[in-house]
């Protein structure tokens, strides 16, 4: 594996930063997590512009032209030579003192990483998912805006503990209000009456690429769909539930809080949708060829 780190190359064991870095410290940095099929890099463009504008917003500058990042991803999924496969991009705020002050870390870090990623098992997908809410809400936006993709995700593994410890592998979580927002790593979606229905981002939702992805594929297969405040007896009531993000694509949800979806069963709206997706997936983005520019190790 090899694992990009401010324009050089290293093997896995090799790939280190300081430990005075506030990414580590203090969960200071952004990052995106991007998905590559058929050796191509899926929506590239749309995840940069995200990582660009959530590092804006916490006042880290990236060092490097949105265009020259696009290469260096490029040449990282290159070099692994993984036709199918995650990446993770990270840029930290850098090493700087023990306290609190960004502006002591003079040196942003930029890493790629790109490797395997299977977030379920095949028969989640074909069987579907449970999922509860949990006690622990999502960031409030004055505090945090959760359309920043921060490295601090403490928020969402809190969630995470709590669906585990009920036997669930995923939760729902609820903003400051009551309402739904999303779960702990996914944009989350249900149909009623033949209407498309998802949290909109006021509710302190991240606007996900899969989320957009799958927005446009239904309105082009005819299917309304609208963004809309949310409460837990929409998903209650639904005729089909499921959840998007980059890592998990699609996952169809069969039972929330105990209440059966449906049939108990994965939709055919959304199995529609994840053949869709599917296709769309492995026909745009990116091309990733096997000639690329050298960067020294």
């Amino acid at each position: 594996m090899h694992i990009y780190i401010n324009g050089k190359y290293f093997d896995k064991d090799e790939a280190k930063v300081s430990v005075y870095d506030h990414g580590l410290l203090y969960g200071d940095g952004v990052f995106e997590g991007i998905r590559v099929y058929n050796n191509r890099v899926f929506r590239l463009e749309e995840h940069l512009e995200r990582l660009y504008e959530s590092g804006k917003s916490i006042c880290l500058t990236i060092p490097m032209r949105m265009e020259e990042m696009a290469e260096a991803v490029i040449e990282t999924v290159r070099r692994n030579g993984l036709p199918d496969a995650y990446i993770r991009l990270v840029v930290t705020r850098g090493a700087g003192c023990l306290g609190l002050n960004p502006f002591t870390c003079a040196h942003p870090q930029i890493i790629i990483i790109v490797d395997k990623i299977a977030l379920y098992p095949q028969e989640v997908y074909d069987q579907g998912l449970k999922v509860v809410t949990v006690a622990t809400h999502r960031n409030y936006p004055e505090s945090l805006n959760p359309r920043i993709k921060s490295l601090n995700y403490l928020n969402n593994i809190l969630a995470k503990i709590e669906a585990i410890n009920a036997g669930v592998e995923e939760a729902i979580m609820l903003n400051s209000y009551g309402l739904v927002s999303e779960c702990t790593g996914d944009n989350i979606f249900a149909l009623r009456r033949g209407v498309l229905l998802t949290p909109s981002i006021s509710m302190g939702v991240l606007e996900g690429v899969t989320r957009n992805a799958v927005i446009q594929i239904a309105r082009e297969k005819n299917i309304d769909v609208k963004a809309v405040v949310m409460t837990r007896h929409d998903f209650y009531i639904a005729d089909e539930v499921f959840l998007t993000g980059s890592a998990a694509e699609i996952v169809p949800v069969i039972k929330v809080d105990g209440r059966v979806v449906g049939e108990g069963v994965p939709g055919p709206v959304t199995r529609g949708l994840m053949e869709a997706y599917h296709r769309l997936t492995r026909s745009e983005g990116e091309p990733v060829t096997r000639v690329g520019k050298k960067n020294s190790k």
